[in-house]
């Protein structure tokens, strides 16, 4: 369930018809679907990837190779696996026998047992017989190791034609059994393209500032080397020629940026880490035409950089404001917090009159006709103080029937004049109560 209005928000649907046909050749799909040739296409252009190890084709490989020449971490995944399915992370060696993340021993007769899996197609679309890939486990990058149970955090970056679009950090928890999979229990992190930061956490449908045992916040963490991600990123597209994926990329303790996956149908949970639409992102990036990587990278960074609302801020003396906003109505010394509706539309604020009712806004001070969708009708004034971003005005609004609509207050323009509206920007605090079901006094 996506935590995000619908407006600008890409359902599968729409990413199959408006951005992956029309974008994505079948050759370089089927390329990224292939895990082994798109590796080889890459370490032929000068990419970093995982050092591979071996591929197992037949069952016959299993008795013929020599087990020792493998190094004590390492992981074992499908050619043509999706969704992390299929995935084995080996964190150390004992003496007869490997460890997993979770600390749980495997023996080398269970290794070739899920190898087995593989080859007969367990984790494959389909089922259709598949190849082994046995390949180097990253050692994870200082900054990271605090965050993260056994396992290598991966960096998700959407790229659509030469433009950084969206990415998220994704941290292994001890559910995940190590791996950076959302679904499996890792913790989603929203990364501000422009400067390479992150913003909060999200985890099984919910926001978090904190990580749930150690109380790390999950908000501010730099992100090494974040130019060169971008850049790499941009550089895979190139390759690849898909005009819309995701790439996933590690950063090795030694070796830093090394791209581990490409994917030709990145998921969209990335909205809800970042607690941003994504489809409005790439309708913005639609009619651009970009040839060289570095000006990509810089008009990603530009166009969805937060420090761009910072600045409009600084200059004009005004708070950038998005289209759903937590309102507090200020009645005495009382606060009531709520979700109201910025409606450039309107001129005059309004609220329900079931509201008008709980705060007990018994006071009228005038009356109007006016022309609605339901025709002319009379309408009571009263007035209301309330506060947006920390800025109290107070105001004399309409008394209208809301109870059919979703929001029980809307901002006219009349009140908006000290601030400016970014209809993409949404308050985390507003998704947190729409999840709790708290928007309602």
């Amino acid at each position: 369930m996506s935590l995000l209005p619908n407006k600008g928000f890409l359902g599968i649907n729409a990413r199959n018809l408006l951005f992956i046909r029309p974008y994505n050749p079948k050759k370089a799909i089927e390329l990224a679907k292939d895990k082994l040739a798109t590796k080889e296409k890459l370490i032929k252009k000068g990419i970093p990837v995982p050092k591979l190890y071996h591929v197992f084709t037949e069952k016959s490989d299993l008795e013929n190779y020599n087990w020792k020449l493998l190094p004590n971490s390492f992981v074992i995944k499908p050619r043509f696996g999706f969704g992390g399915k299929g995935i084995l992370v080996i964190y150390g060696k004992k003496k007869n026998t490997w460890v997993k993340p979770d600390y749980e021993e495997i023996s080398l007769e269970e290794i070739k047992l899920h190898i087995l899996d593989i080859l007969e197609g367990t984790y494959s679309l389909g089922n259709i017989p598949d190849s082994a890939i046995i390949e180097q486990k990253i050692k994870i990058h200082p900054r990271f190791k605090k965050y993260v149970f056994r396992g290598v955090p991966d960096i998700r970056i959407i790229v659509f034609k030469m433009v950084p679009i969206m990415a998220m950090l994704r941290l292994p928890t001890e559910e995940s059994e190590g791996r950076a999979n959302l679904h499996g229990g890792a913790i989603g992190v929203g990364i501000e393209i422009g400067s390479g930061i992150t913003t909060h956490g999200y985890l099984k449908g919910e926001i978090i500032n904190q990580m749930p045992e150690t109380k790390l916040k999950l908000n501010g963490i730099r992100i090494p080397f974040w130019n060169e991600i971008l850049f790499l990123a941009v550089k895979v597209q190139e390759i690849t020629r898909l005009g819309y994926l995701g790439v996933d990329i590690v950063i090795d303790k030694y070796q830093g940026p090394v791209v581990l996956e490409v994917n030709a149908y990145p998921g969209l949970e990335i909205q809800n880490v970042n607690l941003l639409p994504l489809r409005s992102r790439l309708e913005l990036v639609k009619p651009l035409k970009i040839k060289e990587i570095a000006k990509g990278v810089r008009i990603g960074k530009e166009l969805f950089s937060e420090d761009i609302a910072l600045d409009i801020e600084d200059i004009s003396g005004k708070k950038v404001i998005g289209r759903l906003e937590l309102v507090k109505i200020i009645k005495g010394k009382k606060k009531y917090p709520m979700v109201a509706k910025i409606d450039t539309g309107a001129w005059r604020t309004t609220i329900c009159r079931s509201l008008k009712e709980k705060l007990g806004l018994s006071e009228v001070v005038g009356q109007k006709i006016v022309k609605s969708v339901f025709g002319k009708e009379r309408r009571e004034i009263v007035e209301v103080t309330f506060s947006i971003r920390g800025k109290r005005r107070t105001t004399h609004a309409f008394v209208a029937d809301r109870k059919e609509m979703k929001y029980d207050m809307i901002i006219g323009r009349r009140d908006l004049a000290d601030y400016l509206i970014d209809p993409t920007k949404i308050d985390p605090k507003i998704v947190q109560r729409q999840i709790k079901k708290e928007t309602k006094i």
